[in-house]
């Protein structure tokens, strides 16, 4: 988004040299800290007219990296509807189902720190091609399981398939920045964020088409009821056709990794070694109100976007009686609404501050939770739908807000920013005990909850001055 300007130009910046080897081969990631820009990969990036959108040459990885982009945004939309899927599959409660959601989005704060030592030995692109590997291996690994027909394994492979992507994640936001001079880094990377609700979009309608349609409709009674050979084989076709679509997912993420691994982009430079301790850089964020606040508001954001996308399809169902295959459908207006007002949103930074664009959509984020909570109808799901709108520029915008003024700790802070994902992997949890013990309308109150806390973030940082280049709030 256009409000993350700032903080994207200190995730990028790296101190200039004076010297450059010409024609050298691969690209590279920004330097935390210093104030240069990546044009020092490239001195004949910016000609005396518009800066290039990209470095002469890095088309090609460029394009595949947006590919990226829009691939786990489809990973992530497709496994969503699998809380539902295994809880008729397996026949288990909410609670035990909603650990798809903690697999997938634990791995997540697993691998972020490790991401960042990974791209500081192997640099940016090495950081990618591991990632994409390690999330083939996961998608692939749905083979195994639908055969095995055994719940545990399923989490396995996605626990696998998010670490790779929490890796892939985290390199090829910097990587995106890297491919072009500093001036346009943000308009680059806001171009590949695009295509990640466009994959998010996919996702949902694969599932929608592809997974509900074959899962079998009979309640857990009647399952009970059922013979041990009629139950084997009605899980078993079951779970082929959520097997499907991983396969390919998992072909999909090996090809890239051979494209990426193979495409040639400048030659990374190293970064400048910083003399504060790994622990110092640790104290001096959690110092750091506006950091460490973002982290928090980061934490609720993430898990108010999986609540919402997660249960839509129990509150749907609950409200209108209608199937899950249907109820996939409203799943999917949801993903299109936050694609759509993710642009819009855009537009509306260029003459309101984010920081008060964000507050008005926690707000009404808020207010549609509590309508949904005591109007289980049509205008109720209506409402779910439209929270797909207020959530869709907090991510950016918190990530941005958070970054401002890190200087040298950006890249660790970073790392930091993206295990608040967790928040995804926690919360749920406890949505699902509210749906156990009640039903999914009241569960909407754990989103309420969650939208307040990016609406306080928004009121804290609105009273805070811009940071030059230090790290303090």
């Amino acid at each position: 988004m256009t409000s993350t300007s700032a903080s994207i130009s200190s995730m990028s910046a790296m101190s200039r040299q004076q010297s450059h080897s010409a024609g050298e081969d691969t690209a590279g990631p920004p330097a935390a800290g210093g104030s240069g820009a990546p044009d020092a990969l490239d001195p004949d990036a910016s000609s005396k007219g518009r800066p290039r959108f990209v470095y002469a040459g890095m088309g090609l990885p460029f394009a595949l990296l947006v590919t990226c982009f829009a691939s786990w945004g489809l990973s992530t939309d497709l496994t969503a509807p699998l809380v539902k899927v295994f809880r008729s599959i397996f026949s288990m409660s909410n609670v035990q189902s909603s650990l798809v959601q903690s697999a997938y989005y634990g791995a997540y704060f697993c691998l972020a720190i490790p991401a960042s030592f990974i791209n500081s030995r192997l640099g940016y692109k090495g950081g990618v091609v591991i990632g994409l590997g390690l999330a083939s291996t996961g998608a692939l690994l749905f083979i195994p399981a639908a055969h095995v027909m055994t719940y545990s394994l399923f989490l396995a492979a996605l626990f696998t398939l998010a670490s790779g992507l929490s890796i892939l994640e985290t390199s090829a936001n910097p990587f995106v920045i890297a491919m072009g001079p500093e001036e346009n880094g943000t308009r680059r990377l806001n171009f590949a964020q695009a295509f990640n609700p466009i994959g998010s979009n996919l996702g949902v309608l694969i599932a929608a088409v592809l997974i509900l349609p074959h899962i079998n409709t009979t309640t857990a009674a009647e399952r009970a009821a059922m013979s041990q050979q009629e139950l084997v084989a009605t899980r078993s076709s079951e779970l082929q056709a959520v097997m499907g679509p991983y396969v390919a997912l998992g072909i999909l993420y090996l090809l890239l990794a051979v494209s990426i691994g193979f495409v040639k982009v400048r030659k990374e430079r190293k970064e400048e070694p910083i003399a504060a301790s790994e622990g110092g850089r640790f104290m001096r964020l959690l110092k750091n109100k506006r950091y460490s606040f973002g982290v928090v508001a980061q934490y609720f954001n993430i898990a108010a976007q999986t609540c919402i996308w997660t249960y839509t399809l129990h509150y749907v169902t609950d409200a209108l009686g209608v199937s899950d295959a249907v109820a996939g459908y409203w799943l999917q207006a949801s993903l299109i609404i936050f694609l759509v007002a993710r642009f819009a949103m855009v537009g509306l930074m260029g003459w309101l501050d984010a920081r008060k664009l964000m507050l008005i959509m926690c707000c009404l984020g808020v207010g549609l939770s509590l309508f949904a909570m005591s109007s289980v109808n049509l205008v109720g799901c209506i409402a779910v739908v439209s929270l797909s709108a207020c959530i869709s520029l907090l991510f950016p915008t918190i990530y941005g807000e958070a970054l401002k003024g890190l200087g040298a700790d950006t890249k660790f802070g970073a790392a930091g920013l993206v295990m608040a994902i967790i928040g995804g992997a926690t919360m749920p949890l406890v949505q699902s005990w509210v749906i156990d013990h009640s039903n999914a309308a009241l569960s909407y109150g754990v989103v309420a909850v969650c939208m307040a806390v990016p609406a306080a973030y928004a009121v804290y940082t609105l009273r805070l001055k811009d940071p030059e280049k230090s790290s303090e709030a």
